[in-house]
């Protein structure tokens, strides 16, 4: 495969250390700039060259990777493709997130071929950052274990999104060029339960302290969120909620009561955030979503998700904009406010909100529906609604966390085609989605890329 060329790491850390010193990344990066004469050795010599490596591949996380708030991430691009955000790109303009907004991809499309690289890009790096830990023979065995862990679970999240999206994938696990040249696809279910094992590894590996009071760095609790949502993926509801529970009992996490802060990077219910290049940075997310006294000229949000909400939702009046020109309405996503200097906000990956909607569905899908409801009612009340009680039909109850998870998640990080398809109900797009058809639960593996290695093929159905 194209994307797994031999690159060596002195390279790779010596190009991330440029570019984010010039920059100014100045908390994730603070190390002198490694000259391209540094070997493998070198770089992993010390714990302030090690996570200089790891510095880059968070930066590369935010700017492009399914979990960046900009175009080319989840939040929009499965937005769009589902049912929480309309595309008003011109045709011509930008083909493929058109072409994905109106579920008409084919196996070229531009935005799916990025989706892809970027991610297999962010692969490789996690992979030789793995493998200089584990060579090095300077490092601390603890440091060794916390930085295999970080990689570990970076990579471990980037094979879930692309298990997600487009079901049987490669598996990269080196950074032999030679063997991941021709990899063939591993099966949708074979890599669910390799994520199953990694997820499990990087908590061994991990602790619950952060090594950043910001949690610009993920700790145990964010492997093991993961390592839930795998096992709901498997329906092993039992085990999602022994696992949940461990996080929503943690002291490190305090439900944040006032909708106004949710998006404030201070907030003790974040899990883990991506810090902006520079400091003071504006999020992708609000550069991504913000228009004002004009039409949308990239997304807006789907009329059908306005009207989930009701009008004394809070959600509703702090998290949506209306924006009116020449008495035509549309709706702006509006998490994020600062749009010039961003003292508050970073780029917010997991909070603990969705420790809760989740262990509300395993709870419901044991029946133990009097246990589910207070876990709903968390964002319920906060949002000005009333409590729900008294709820004795296990799909009433299971409708309502679908419901929740759109009001609460929408524009994030994918949650809305996320939710839809670990609950079969794709296919209840159409009325909104026209072109929906089954098949398009998951996305083409980019043409580009079977040309490259005929081991991929077959190419996906449909497609």
């Amino acid at each position: 495969m194209k994307l797994f060329k031999a690159i060596t790491i002195r390279k790779i850390v010596a190009v991330w250390a440029v570019l984010h010193v010039l920059a100014g990344c100045e908390n994730l990066l603070e190390v002198d700039t490694p000259s391209d004469q540094l070997d493998t050795g070198q770089v992993f010599e010390s714990v302030k060259t090690a996570n200089a490596a790891l510095a880059g591949l968070y930066a590369n996380l935010w700017d492009n990777s399914p979990l960046s708030g900009g175009t080319q991430g989840s939040g929009v691009l499965l937005g769009s493709y589902t049912d929480d955000l309309v595309c008003y790109y011109a045709s011509g303009e930008s083909s493929g997130a058109l072409d994905l907004y109106k579920n008409l991809q084919i196996a070229s499309n531009s935005a799916v071929y990025m989706y892809w690289s970027s991610a297999y890009k962010e692969v490789y790096m996690a992979n030789a950052i793995m493998e200089g830990a584990e060579n090095s023979k300077s490092l601390p065995q603890s440091e060794k274990s916390r930085i295999k862990g970080e990689a570990l679970l970076i990579r471990s999240l980037l094979f879930f999104y692309l298990q997600q999206v487009f079901g049987d994938i490669p598996m990269p696990l080196t950074t032999d060029y030679k063997v991941n040249q021709s990899l063939s696809k591993t099966s949708a279910a074979e890599v669910v339960l390799r994520l199953e094992s990694d997820f499990k590894e990087s908590s061994d590996l991990l602790s619950d302290q952060y090594r950043s009071a910001e949690r610009i760095f993920p700790n145990r609790k964010v492997a093991q969120l993961m390592l839930a949502k795998i096992y709901m993926l498997q329906g092993k509801w039992n085990e999602a909620e022994d696992v949940l529970k461990t996080i929503a009992s943690s002291p490190s996490y305090t439900f944040e009561q006032d909708i106004t802060k949710v998006f404030q990077k201070s907030g003790t219910h974040i899990l883990w955030q991506l810090k902006p290049k520079n400091n003071n940075d504006p999020t992708s997310e609000v550069q991504t979503y913000y228009f004002s006294d004009s039409a949308p000229g990239l997304y807006a949000l789907n009329n059908d998700l306005v009207s989930a909400f009701s009008p004394g939702d809070k959600r509703r009046q702090n998290w949506i904009m209306p924006v009116t020109v020449n008495q035509n309405t549309w709706y702006r996503a509006d998490k994020y406010k600062n749009r010039a200097a961003n003292p508050t906000e970073y780029s917010v990956v997991f909070r603990v909100e969705e420790v809760y909607l989740s262990l509300a569905e395993a709870l419901a899908r044991q029946n133990k529906l009097s246990e589910a409801l207070p876990y709903i009612n968390y964002t319920r009340l906060r949002a000005g609604l009333s409590a729900l009680t008294g709820m004795n039909s296990q799909q009433a109850v299971l409708d309502e966390i679908v419901s929740e998870n759109r009001r609460e998640f929408f524009c994030e990080m994918g949650h809305r085609f996320m939710d839809l398809k670990r609950f079969g109900s794709l296919a209840t797009l159409p009325p909104v989605k026209p072109n929906w058809k089954e098949y398009h639960r998951v996305w083409p593996v980019p043409q580009k890329e079977l040309l490259l290695n005929s081991n991929l093929k077959p190419q996906n159905n449909g497609y």
